[in-house]
């Protein structure tokens, strides 16, 4: 006979915040399998709506992944190819910046009368020279192979599942949808029922398990649908907020005669994937640029005034805002999650920290226990 332990409900919460530890735990130690793995599910889940269409039309699923692979290649290659272009354009006029540079940082030390002649006679050159140049090369060979081998790594996980994914599903299907319905025993004995009887009962029972696994299948396809859906729409929320505003950066910044304005318009698109990060990256490289060209420190504390208000408009009012509206999430929550993530796999955590809370609200909010409905309403943004 079995025992059923009943616990506090203090000690099922503490449990409950030890079980979630060690999941943190373990998808920070093992980031390395799961991020090319989250990341591929995410291609797979924005292909989807192409996929099924090209599917439809009784194109073999071998060519819908070649496609897809191809298109993927073909946007890193580009991506890729215009940031390395514009370094390289940038890279012509490093010798002017520098001359500027130190003309600025030897006039500051002069007004300001510092006697180290290091500030007096300043030279990036002379700076520049006693870099290791074989470690730079190293690190930067080390990075770019670590970036093609996740890129691969991730490719490959896209393969598989675009292949498995039906698999996964029919599982989830089976187990959740699948399940059988038995009668609640009352303890009492019952006499013996006519053929008759039996037979109204076992077609209530199967129209009572018909309904059920209806309403599971149905569930369980609504869960899938929306989180598509809500990966979808977050994409083209950020693409859409990044875009507008880069392009607001380019256009202020080409009005006030900022040189390479359009590529600093497209790094703000570009970096401000990264949360936090990436927005302080967007802001030093065009604030950066205007102090060597223009040598004036009250011009650069105005442009960099306004492009932090211009990021903290986008990105600390609207984009959570708008965001936590169209993905009905807590702009709270989006903050925590945030962290949360960028503490579990650093930067890559961060870019994947509102669709994956965005994933755990949905899969939640289906269940039927009261504590997690509890979660999914705290989450919620209204």
């Amino acid at each position: 006979m079995a025992i059923k332990l009943k616990l506090d409900g203090s000690v099922r919460f503490f449990i409950a915040v030890i079980g979630l530890t060690v999941i943190a735990i373990v998808l920070k130690e093992l980031s390395h399998i799961f991020i090319p793995f989250v990341i591929a599910y995410f291609l797979y889940f924005l292909f989807s709506p192409l996929n099924d269409y090209l599917q439809e039309k009784r194109i073999p699923i071998a060519l819908v992944t070649l496609l897809d692979i191809i298109i993927i290649v073909i946007f890193i290659w580009g991506l890729s190819s215009f940031i390395i272009g514009s370094f390289v354009r940038f890279g012509e006029q490093v010798p002017i910046y520098f001359d500027k540079l130190n003309k600025i940082v030897s006039d500051t030390a002069i007004s300001l009368k510092v006697k180290n002649s290091s500030f007096r006679h300043f030279s990036i050159q002379n700076i520049i020279a006693r870099i290791n140049y074989q470690d730079l090369a190293g690190g930067i060979f080390t990075s770019t192979f670590s970036l093609i081998g996740n890129t691969i790594f991730i490719l490959f996980f896209f393969i598989f599942v675009i292949t498995g994914h039906s698999t996964i599903y029919e599982a989830i299907r089976n187990r959740f949808v699948h399940k059988r319905v038995k009668p609640e025993p009352d303890g009492t004995k019952k006499e013996p029922q006519s053929t008759e009887s039996n037979s109204d009962f076992d077609q209530w029972m199967g129209d009572k398990l018909n309904i059920e696994r209806h309403e599971n299948e149905k569930k369980l396809s609504n869960t899938f649908k929306a989180i598509t859906e809500q990966i979808q729409r977050y994409i083209i929320l950020k693409i859409s907020i990044n875009l507008a505003t880069g392009i607001v950066v380019w256009i202020f910044l080409a009005i006030l005669g900022v040189d390479f304005a359009f590529i600093w318009g497209l790094f703000t698109f570009l970096f401000n994937f990264i949360p936090t990060i990436g927005s302080a990256i967007a802001l030093i490289l065009p604030v950066t640029m205007t102090l060597l060209e223009f040598g004036s420190i009250t011009f650069t504390a105005v442009i960099a005034l306004i492009l932090i208000a211009i990021q903290t408009l986008s990105f600390n009012l609207i984009e959570p805002n708008l965001i936590g509206k169209r993905l009905n999430l807590n702009p709270l929550l989006i903050l925590f999650s945030v962290l949360i993530w960028g503490y579990i796999w650093g930067v890559v955590g961060m870019l994947l920290s509102v669709p994956l809370t965005a994933i755990i609200k949905i899969i939640i909010s289906n269940s039927d226990s009261e504590n997690l409905i509890f979660i999914s309403d705290l989450m919620s943004k209204e």
